[in-house]
């Protein structure tokens, strides 16, 4: 299958609207996410550890959704298309979350004002709605968001500009997101729910009519068909072929000319054997479920060589995940005051991620990576920036597990006098890692990925980051039903046990991840222009196919 590339447009020009997109729904989608466990205990009755179990489900779904996104784009509608489309989706969620809060039969009746004393959650109307509105703006934020950092790498020509380009996505999105975690989630608290959602949904519009400010200007890839149903024929025609023998004679291959089989995984260089009638006079194949070409089988090859190392990428996302959605319940039971009139908001904590990872990304991108490729004579690997970022993340989860030893000690003599601020350092350092393994894993995938999934690379990103968030969700409720460690008071519960334990599940994940990305070689190196790549390809180069 090819994917062919538009031949005009394209280039820097285009990234500041890519950006300002990005920014515009970045400060919507954090705006409601960020706050939304305390929207459900404050204005919806739920109990926080419901609360923090659904916005395990929302972002899991925020980011298991790119995928789906990413397979639509890539094989019938393009990115530019998915991105528009997805946008207004998520205006109509955001449309019918702001009106839950301002029209008060859409929610409960709040607790201090409930004369029966029941304190009762949500009709089934009321969470109808509210799920329905939740739904769409999730889907919204899953259609963009990964969609537009493909689509901005698709601007730019090398790897080396498009790590760049990962770098700026990253920062942009981090940037945006301080400001809807603490500017919005602030009105939210402080002045009305309703003028919040309404900031929420302003952005949103803004940054659809940017980006389709620049729709002359973009270099669009054309979807050439479903990659998914390519991968499904390689494994149909090698099972097919399952008993002829594997051929060393090249021409023996269709499609040899363009891409010569390599030696890993033989048994799927069946798919590409030529048989009489397989193969018809002008070249074409009769039956694609019965021969596949060359590079077809290759790229399914690099799908599986590069599996797991996105498999690591689940058991790094999912502690960060738990202590993401625990230091929201933990700020609820902190002193957040700082001086006499001011408050921190609870939803606010992630600002301590984002204001790190920004910082980082700079340091990074401008002062560390040139100087260490001045002393060792070439640039850091993506490889090695995201195994720098497991290690700095299992060390959140120890300093995480620290600080709650002290909270409850504290909490035990007087509850509420732990200050809000002794949750920044382990929010900060899971920041740092993540300016390491967020845009290296990011670089990493469209780098390595075949030319058919370069959308669908940046949602593999996003896929694992979502089972992440699902997988959490099943831990902390499987804590709940065993342990006693996660109780709905805290002060109660144990939580510094369930950062050890997130601590040792780190742990173990990144030597497995030593291990893949040993034994790991590169496709693509840094230098390669996309000629270069295919020179590769057509040669057959062992090393990086």
């Amino acid at each position: 299958m090819a994917i062919s590339h538009s031949s005009k447009g394209g280039g820097w020009i285009t990234i500041p609207f890519i950006a300002a997109a990005l920014a515009g729904l970045t400060l919507a989608a954090g705006g409601w996410m960020n706050n939304i466990i305390v929207y459900l205990i404050t204005e919806f009755n739920v109990k926080s550890i419901d609360a923090a179990q659904i916005f395990n489900v929302i972002n899991g779904c925020a980011t298991m959704f790119p995928i789906v996104g990413a397979i639509i784009a890539d094989s019938f509608l393009g990115c530019f298309a998915v991105i528009w489309i997805s946008s207004l989706v998520s205006l109509l969620g955001i449309i019918l979350l702001t009106l839950t809060a301002t029209i008060n039969t859409l929610r409960p009746v709040p607790c201090e004002q409930d004369v029966s004393g029941i304190c009762g959650g949500p009709s089934n109307a009321q969470y109808t709605i509210l799920y329905i509105a939740l739904t769409l703006a999730t889907i919204g934020v899953g259609g963009t968001r990964f969609t537009l950092a493909t689509m901005g790498a698709d601007q730019l020509s090398k790897p080396k500009h498009q790590q760049s380009f990962f770098n700026l996505f990253v920062f942009t999105l981090y940037s945006a997101s301080i400001v809807s975690a603490t500017v919005i989630v602030y009105v939210q608290d402080e002045v009305s729910w309703g003028l919040g959602f309404g900031l929420c949904l302003a952005t949103n519009m803004v940054g659809l009519v940017f980006f389709l400010l620049g729709a002359k200007l973009y270099r669009q890839v054309k979807p050439g068909g479903s990659p998914f149903v390519v991968m499904a024929r390689v494994v149909v025609a090698a099972f097919r072929n399952r008993r002829a023998s594997v051929s060393s004679d090249t021409d023996e291959y269709h499609g040899h000319v363009i891409a010569t089989p390599s030696s890993s995984f033989k048994f799927l260089n069946k798919a590409a054997l030529k048989t009489e009638g397989d193969v018809n006079a002008d070249g074409s194949i009769a039956n694609p479920w019965k021969i596949c070409t060359v590079r077809q089988v290759e790229d399914l090859k690099i799908l599986i060589k590069i599996f797991p190392l996105w498999s690591t990428g689940i058991f790094l996302c999912t502690p960060l995940a738990i202590q993401f959605s625990l230091a929201t319940i933990q700020a609820l039971a902190m002193d957040r005051h700082l001086g006499q009139h001011f408050k921190i908001p609870a939803g606010s904590m992630f600002v301590f991620v984002l204001i790190s990872v920004c910082i980082t990304i700079i340091l990074l991108d401008r002062f560390l990576y040139p100087l260490i490729e001045i002393l060792i004579g070439r640039p850091t690997t993506p490889l090695e920036r995201v195994g720098v970022g497991h290690f700095i993340n299992v060390f959140s989860m120890a300093v995480s597990a620290l600080v709650e030893s002290r909270r409850l000690k504290e909490s035990a003599i007087k509850p509420m006098s732990t200050p809000v601020l002794w949750l920044a350092p382990q929010l900060v350092l899971a920041g740092v890692g993540e300016a390491f393994h967020f845009p290296g894993n990011s670089g990493l995938y469209y780098q390595e990925f075949p030319d058919s999934l370069k959308t669908t690379s940046t949602g593999a990103l996003a896929m694992f980051i979502g089972i992440a968030f699902y997988l959490s969700t099943a831990m902390v409720g499987v804590l709940r039903k065993t342990t006693e460690w996660l109780p709905d008071n805290i002060d109660k519960g144990r939580l510094d046990i369930v950062f050890w334990l997130l601590f040792w599940i780190g742990l173990l994940n990144f030597g497995y991840y030593l291990v893949c990305a040993h034994f790991y070689k590169y496709r693509v190196l840094d230098d390669d222009t996309p000629d270069e790549v295919m020179i590769k390809n057509i040669n057959g180069d062992q090393d990086s196919a």
